[in-house]
């Protein structure tokens, strides 16, 4: 690094932005969930991003947009959805069996009760792998487009955020439980109730890892069922794959992991179908809103003009 690159990078204003807004976090976090090594890596990250190089804080600021997703999915802990609105519990459990129900010994079986009765070794590996993309294919994806297409990266970043933040204040209207919560407690409501792997921690016993105990203790809150983003994300991924015709071989794949994590989700437990048509829904409508009312809006046309030229 040449010395005027050196000091493009540590001006004045530069490192007053980064210590003020690596302290605000720090300490926005402390007051409302308490201290944890996940915000030290964060504000280690993103300023070793930052001042390392040109092309690292472009990169930094790029994915800032997921990073504010996180921040805000982490602060979701402390406003639990439960204390503002009442958990849907049973109501849900009966909407799904009556809508998707399947006759199974003579009654009527919600489809996460009948993969109950009808688990393999072979799904409970391939739900596993499944789920385990339903966060790093669409940032794999992002970091693809950051490199090919900046225009249509941000288009995607942002669209992202749109999705969750619609699903985020469904969660807040609607709190509901998901199906294994209904298969431990039935329709007795207990707050604080910790994350479930559900019919994932098959996956961990066969496997011998604990990958999704580590996930599902970190969870922000159980009664986030509907929509299901999981759900969400990969068709996000889906529509972009195409809208920027990438390779057929990458299409076929973004298509196959959709259709697979939709399975899984209901296959472990951890969704409803309802809770996954929802989550179908949300994702059109994110993307919906944002090309016929954000993009057609000046303001954002201009501020996606800016955004750019920070990370080009």
């Amino acid at each position: 690094m040449n010395n005027s690159n050196t000091a493009s990078l540590y001006t004045s204003k530069s490192i007053v932005v980064a210590i003020f807004t690596s302290t605000v976090y720090l300490g926005i976090s402390l007051l409302l969930i308490g201290f944890k090594t996940d915000q030290v890596w964060l504000v280690f990250v993103f300023n070793a991003c930052y001042f390392v190089s040109e092309q690292s804080r472009k990169f930094i600021i790029g994915f800032s947009i997921f990073i504010c997703f996180w921040v805000i999915f982490d602060f979701m802990k402390a406003f639990p959805n439960y204390q503002f609105s009442t958990v849907h519990i049973v109501d849900l459990y009966n909407a799904e069996k009556s809508v998707f129900g399947i006759p199974l010994n003579g009654g009527t079986v919600t489809p996460n009760e009948y993969w109950l009765y009808h688990q393999s070794a072979v799904f409970d590996l391939m739900s596993g792998v499944f789920y385990l993309c339903w966060v790093p294919v669409p940032l794999a994806f992002a970091f693809y487009l950051f490199l090919k297409d900046k225009k249509l990266f941000l288009y995607f970043s942002l669209t992202f955020v749109l999705v969750n933040l619609i699903g985020f204040i469904i969660y807040y209207i609607y709190p509901a439980a998901p199906p294994w919560y209904f298969q431990l407690h039935k329709s007795t409501f207990i707050k604080n109730t910790t994350g479930n792997t559900a019919g994932l921690a098959k996956f961990d016993q066969h496997t011998g890892l604990s990958i999704f105990q580590n996930i599902y203790d970190k969870s922000s809150n159980v009664f986030a069922a509907m929509p299901s983003l999981h759900s969400a994300y990969p068709l996000v991924v889906v529509y972009y794959a195409f809208k920027k015709s990438v390779s057929s071989g990458l299409k076929i794949l973004f298509s196959i992991v959709m259709l697979g994590i939709w399975f899984a989700a209901v296959y472990t437990s951890h969704h409803y179908v309802l809770d996954v048509v929802a989550g179908i829904i949300c994702a059109i409508s994110g993307i919906v809103i944002f090309n016929k009312l954000l993009l057609t809006a000046g303001w954002f046309q201009r501020f996606i003009k800016g955004f750019i030229l920070k990370i080009q």
